[in-house]
């Protein structure tokens, strides 16, 4: 019996996204939004008060007919409060945010892996969690972003290795993602997942006085850190940064889908189209990984949200456009097989960003490189790539 391919695609997610198809649907949407505003909402049905007097007086002579029974109490359906959507959002967030909280404290005792929660400028509450070694001197600070509709929890693995190697880890969930506040899969703008990470980078030199800090960003959280790194402030700061699979380079089939996706997004941000999910390129070669990352609940699998794919679009936009301010050490990460993200553009990078640099492209792997076969070679070049820079 065949295996359903597991996937995350970006690109391809995007382009189904705002594929003509999807853009269809959008128009049938919003055709019925404008009925409802040029048609006035009819009335209540009108109900004689007769009748109504009829009907009241049968039910309580109804229930007052039965022994013992306590008196009927009738409220009016105005006054019943209404499961609100931010209501819904909040409880399936406080939800996620349990299951990753359990996932920190039931971790293995050898390492003290701790949680808690960074409030953004915005005042939201953001999942933190953080892997400190013990048995090794720390001789550096890795912050983590995790890529789009995964988690920090993800890099546990990776995360120990560092330790092991006397590297402190921290992980934030950005907004709508993991244990942290939104609507799952949903990002407003990505400039909010840059800002918090900004913030926090400040929260963890402070924690870490004296300590070299290297930024790690996957795909999306790839872009966020590099957008982060443009900044002259966080330039100064960190040492250095490492990319996997960095999304710099996702462009839609057409250019007319550039110009529409702006008004798309404004007019239905949260719109899903069923086309745009998982059932993409795969993005491992391995299927037990492929099986445990899709299985896991703190995963989204839902369709792609309009406005989080616009959002993909402006920020891999903006890095072409600036990619040669970069003046931060990195290394770069990718799979020449990658058909989530492209691994030109990663070459572009190398070849405009900074002076010191290192990319490392291979033959015959997928997007996730940390959970491809050769994952620990992988980590093997990253690690290495830290001590050289402590």
């Amino acid at each position: 019996m065949g295996v359903e391919p597991l996937t995350s695609g970006v690109s391809d997610l995007i382009n189904e996204l705002f594929s003509l198809r999807s853009l269809r649907s959008l128009l049938l949407v919003l055709n019925a939004v404008i009925l409802l505003l040029l048609f006035p909402f009819r009335g209540r049905r009108r109900v004689s008060v007769k009748s109504s007097e009829e009907k009241v007086g049968k039910d309580e002579k109804h229930e007052g007919g039965r022994k013992g029974s306590a008196p009927v109490v009738r409220v009016p359906a105005a006054i019943v409060p209404q499961r609100s959507t931010a209501f819904s959002i909040d409880q399936e967030a406080a939800a996620r945010r349990m299951l990753a909280i359990r996932r920190v404290v039931q971790d293995d005792p050898d390492v003290i892996r701790e949680f808690s929660l960074f409030s953004s400028a915005r005042g939201d509450n953001l999942f933190i969690q953080s892997w400190t070694p013990v048995s090794f001197k720390i001789r550096g600070v890795v912050f983590i972003m995790h890529g789009l509709n995964e988690h920090s929890s993800r890099y546990n693995d990776f995360a120990k290795r560092l330790n092991a190697n006397g590297f402190k880890v921290y992980g934030m969930d950005w907004i709508g993602h993991g244990g942290s506040d939104g609507l799952h899969g949903y990002v407003h703008s990505l400039d909010y997942a840059v800002a918090d990470l900004k913030l926090f980078v400040q929260r963890v030199l402070s924690e870490n006085a004296g300590l070299p800090c290297f930024c790690f960003g996957h795909s999306t959280g790839g872009a966020i850190v590099l957008k982060a790194a443009l900044d002259p402030e966080v330039a100064e700061q960190v040492a250095g940064i490492i990319l996997t699979s960095p999304a710099v380079g996702v462009q839609p089939s057409h250019p007319i889908f550039v110009v529409l996706a702006p008004v798309v997004s404004f007019l239905f941000p949260r719109f899903q189209v069923s086309m745009a999910n998982k059932k993409g390129k795969p993005v491992s070669r391995d299927p037990k990984a492929l099986v445990a990352k899709y299985s896991d609940p703190l995963v989204y699998t839902g369709p792609l949200r309009v406005r989080t794919g616009y959002e993909i679009l402006r920020i891999t936009t903006y890095l072409q456009e600036n990619m040669s301010r970069l003046k931060v050490p990195f290394l770069v990460l990718h799979g020449m097989e990658d058909t989530v993200t492209d691994p030109k553009a990663s070459k572009k990078l190398y070849d405009e960003a900074s002076t010191d640099k290192t990319i490392k492209l291979f033959e015959g792997l997928l997007h996730d490189l940390l959970i491809e076969p050769e994952r620990e070679a992988i980590m093997d070049d990253i690690i290495q790539w830290l001590k050289f820079r402590v």
